[in-house]
């Protein structure tokens, strides 16, 4: 699952509209900005299988610290306790341990059962809808769509740059889930450890298109761009 984490970032604004979109990106895609970097430290693994799955060439065969339940369930109560304790936001809290733990719940739907229950257990877990290329595609753009659909009706831009840097994110993201779909398999382990790596961007990304939105409402009246 790629979109369909980020429709969730972008949904949430809606439960908790005084959150940045960056704080909801991070929580989001908390497990997959962890898992690079415990491929880096060596104390995850992945591999180079073509034909795995339709949709993806990586066999997902050792990553329980970042992707097991447990783990995704642990990983979400340390952000939202943060919320709560050091920033006493209950509803942020809820919505940002949320965030985390619908990354497993998502990577569940697509994922061939390689997903550990727990960690140092044989149990996994996965419905496998990657084994579809449409259903894949049916299900991540779905839920891209109506993620995008709730932010949209949630925020408005305070500015041009409010509108660039949105649909700028958009169009990144998709660019890279069809090089990532339809392009060759990475070369090795460690280079998708760096790669991945890059998934920060979208984070500060969304940070930056937060400054630039505020939540829309009757009172405040929408931005437009002039004609030329």
């Amino acid at each position: 699952m790629f979109l369909g984490h980020y429709a969730v970032a972008f949904a949430a604004k809606k439960a908790s509209p005084k959150t940045s979109l960056g704080s909801l990106i991070l929580a989001a895609q908390l497990l997959d900005l962890l898992w690079p970097l415990f491929l880096l430290m060596g104390v995850e693994h992945v591999r180079i299988d073509p034909g795995n799955t339709i949709v993806t060439p990586l066999d997902f065969y050792d990553y329980p610290i970042s992707h097991s339940l447990l783990g995704a369930i642990v990983w979400s109560a340390i952000p939202g306790g943060l919320f709560l304790i050091l920033w006493k936001k209950r509803q942020a809290a809820w919505v940002i341990a949320g965030c985390v733990l619908s990354h497993w719940i998502l990577d569940f739907i697509v994922h061939r059962p390689d997903l550990p229950l727990g960690i140092g257990t044989e149990a996994y877990a996965g419905l496998g809808v990657w084994n579809s290329l449409a259903g894949t595609l049916v299900i991540e753009l779905g839920l891209f769509l109506a993620g995008l659909t709730v932010y949209l009706r949630t925020t408005q831009p305070k500015d041009r740059t409010g509108v660039t840097s949105f649909w700028g994110l958009v169009l990144f993201l998709l660019v890279i889930y069809f090089l990532n779909l339809f392009g060759p398999p990475p070369p090795g382990e460690m280079e998708i450890a760096i790669a991945a790596n890059a998934a920060w961007l979208m984070v500060f990304w969304g940070y930056w298109i937060d400054r630039h939105r505020r939540p829309a409402s009757a009172e405040t009246e929408s931005f437009s761009i002039p004609p030329a």
